[in-house]
């Protein structure tokens, strides 16, 4: 498997949103998120001038530090420059249309400061981007965010929803473990599991959600973990 490298626990997998956030912000959405036991937080901030971005991954980092990974989407240069600073981060998410991932890899080397397995994930929904990761060397990419399930409004440009049949089809030959992303709610995690999914990554489940701790927990019990 090429991204079996990971030791992450990618189970119940968090994805910021600053609007569905609401007025209590991002930082008090992963408080409550960790405390709730998720295993990953990344953080999303499409729109955010690159120096907010890198405060926010710098107070993300004190309150994740030893709890959960801290990913960040798509900028890796943030991801390095936190790094650098000496904040506990751990990797970066990339898209289809960002840096080609075997750059990606190249940047943020195989393992962080502190020993941890420098992370690298990768956006997937169809045979294709699998047959493009099955061909770069194991350890290339850790893990897949293969979606969406079901339509959501969190990102209005996402390809045709897959389903959990077609996430399952895509998951039965994947090179690296799937993290179902996608319009997911708590319902839908026993059909994913058996849908061969290694995580779930929720956003309005849990950004918006009254109680992020209390939600939070609903996933990872359900997945097992509380």
């Amino acid at each position: 498997m090429n991204g079996a490298t990971t030791t992450v626990d990618l189970r119940t997998y968090l994805v910021t949103d600053s609007a569905l956030s609401g007025d209590r912000g991002v930082l008090a959405v992963i408080a409550g998120a960790v405390a709730g036991g998720v295993g990953v937080v990344q953080i999303r901030e499409k729109n955010a001038p690159t120096r907010d971005v890198f405060d926010l991954v710098l107070r993300a980092a004190q309150i994740t530090a030893g709890r959960a990974a801290l990913v960040v989407d798509d900028r890796v240069d943030v991801f390095l420059a936190a790094r650098a600073a000496g904040a506990a981060v751990h990797g970066v998410h990339v898209g289809q249309s960002d840096l080609p991932v075997a750059a990606v890899r190249d940047l943020v080397g195989t393992h962080n400061p502190d020993g941890t397995r420098a992370l690298v994930g990768l956006t997937a929904n169809t045979p294709a981007h699998l047959d493009a990761v099955a061909a770069h060397p194991p350890g290339t990419v850790d893990y897949l965010g293969v979606g969406v399930i079901r339509a959501t409004a969190t990102k209005p440009d996402h390809p045709a929803p897959l389903g959990v049949d077609g996430f399952a089809a895509l998951a039965a030959t994947a090179p690296a473990p799937c993290v179902a992303i996608g319009g997911i709610d708590l319902p839908d995690i026993p059909a994913l599991r058996a849908a061969g999914a290694a995580g779930a990554a929720v956003v309005s489940a849990i950004c918006a959600a009254p109680d992020p701790e209390s939600a939070t927990r609903g996933f990872a019990t359900a997945w097992g973990r509380s």
